[in-house]
């Protein structure tokens, strides 16, 4: 199944590998250096240039690399999506 994560972006629920608020993990310098890092190498994609406020973190299954997607989308609304293709696996 696929979550959708913002502007017309979907992603595989199985690839992903969290759901990030922006404005609490960036307080850590692990987390700025971590996005920082993932924007150097390529592996960052901004969905949409409305203000962000979550990410996401995706290990592609087809060659293990991992994507970071900086959403517009809350937290909130992403787990609700999350969730919901759980209880549609479940059936």
């Amino acid at each position: 199944m696929y979550i959708h994560i913002g502007n017309e972006k979907l992603v595989k629920s199985e690839d992903v590998i969290g759901i990030f608020d922006l404005d609490n993990t960036t307080v850590s310098k692990r987390t700025r250096d971590f996005l920082r890092k993932a924007e150097k190498n390529g592996e960052a994609e901004t969905i949409s240039y409305d203000l962000p406020k979550s990410f996401v973190v995706c290990k592609e299954a087809n060659n293990g690399k991992q994507r970071v997607y900086i959403s517009q989308l809350s937290v909130a609304t992403l787990e609700k999506r999350s969730r919901y293709i759980e209880t549609l696996q479940e059936e």
